[in-house]
């Protein structure tokens, strides 16, 4: 198994050695925004940055080459491999930048197409992040696991969207749809589901965690038992996609700051409403808002990724122990990006 830490000056790649944990850094000096491996090959890795461009590791994390000829932006603030759309033997690979735009490769990362259709969408004028408002970007972008060509994609923040064509053409936002998705997720074993933790909860409570049923058609907003809207990640039990767990805080500040970060991690299972989970996980107050994972191989693990530490679950987000990695003092001030955990063929 390979754990990938996308930390905020640097790529912590965690292996394990003779029953041991092991961290190596990589890609040091560097802010990690996002983080996606070819679910054939996984083993070959991207790594999108804030201002250095995209990376990729043909060799689980030990090498990186800078990759992203016709990527019109060194900010890459979203990137994903498609399990279904192959070509030349690789996923076809989607990245999203800052300003919003769309590229598509179709040869592992070495070159790349703009998929201007995106960027031509109706909403497009109104997109704007609301700590920078003359700007936005791609927050998320989900091929669908189980269907040929369609993606969705999240901006942030204005608008999610839907292609069914590999991003040749795009569909605009659904009047309910969610407004400002942080991470949206699908499940092999429930088709034309949609998983949205959004930050749309802050200024309109009950929406910050939203479902589709429908392929982004309709949405629904189950959020009984949730005390803190503003919701960041979402992750689903690998072997039951009615296990869901998310991260979410008050509001922007108290999940993000640095001085008053104050975050949770919530679990709802079936029909039950959501219940806060603590059980092994450090205080709220001065956890800054975890970046949730799973490993497809490891049915009712999660993985939660905190400036205090990496926790991991093994009895489907109830309880959580805290992985011996070697942690910096540096960490708990900074700020987490992205995990990703992965089995190497």
């Amino acid at each position: 198994m390979h754990i990938y830490l996308g930390m905020e000056e640097e790529l912590l790649v965690v292996t394990r050695r003779h029953g041991q944990w092991q961290a190596e850094s990589q890609l040091t000096g560097i802010q990690i925004t996002c983080l996606a491996s070819d679910p054939e090959q996984p083993e070959r890795v991207y790594c999108g940055t804030s201002g250095n461009g995209l990376f990729r590791s043909k060799d689980a994390g030990l090498t990186w080459k800078p990759v992203g000829a016709g990527i019109g932006s060194e900010n890459i603030t979203a990137i994903a491999v498609s399990a279904v759309d192959r070509a030349n033997d690789y996923g076809i690979v989607y990245a999203g930048t800052e300003l919003s735009a769309m590229f598509r490769s179709e040869n592992g990362g070495n070159t790349w197409r703009e998929l201007k259709a995106f960027a031509q969408l109706p909403s497009a004028p109104t997109w704007s992040f609301p700590p920078r408002p003359e700007t936005n970007h791609v927050r998320w972008i989900t091929p669908d696991p189980l269907v040929s060509g369609r993606v969705f994609v999240a901006v942030e923040a204005g608008a999610l969207v839907r292609s069914m064509d590999g991003g040749e053409h795009w569909e605009d936002r659904r009047p309910d749809a969610p407004y400002d998705t942080h991470t949206l997720v699908m499940h092999l074993k429930a088709p034309d589901r949609l998983y949205s933790a959004a930050g749309d909860g802050y200024s309109h409570p009950g929406t910050g965690y939203n479902e589709s049923q429908d392929g982004g058609n309709t949405w629904l907003h189950p959020d009984e038992g949730l005390k803190h809207n503003y919701l960041v990640s979402v992750a689903v039990d690998p072997a039951d996609p009615n296990t869901i767990v998310v991260s979410g805080a008050t509001s922007p500040a108290e999940a993000h700051s640095r001085f008053n970060a104050q975050s949770f991690i919530y679990r709802k299972q079936d029909q039950t409403p959501w219940q806060r989970i603590s059980k092994g996980l450090p205080e709220a107050k001065g956890m800054i808002v975890p970046v949730l994972a799973t490993n497809s191989s490891e049915p009712r693990v999660f993985y939660a990724l905190t400036n205090k530490a990496l926790y991991r679950s093994p009895d489907a987000g109830q309880h959580w122990e805290q992985m011996n990695i070697s942690w910096k003092r540096e960490y708990q001030g900074q700020h987490q990006q992205a995990i990703l955990v992965t089995d190497s063929l």
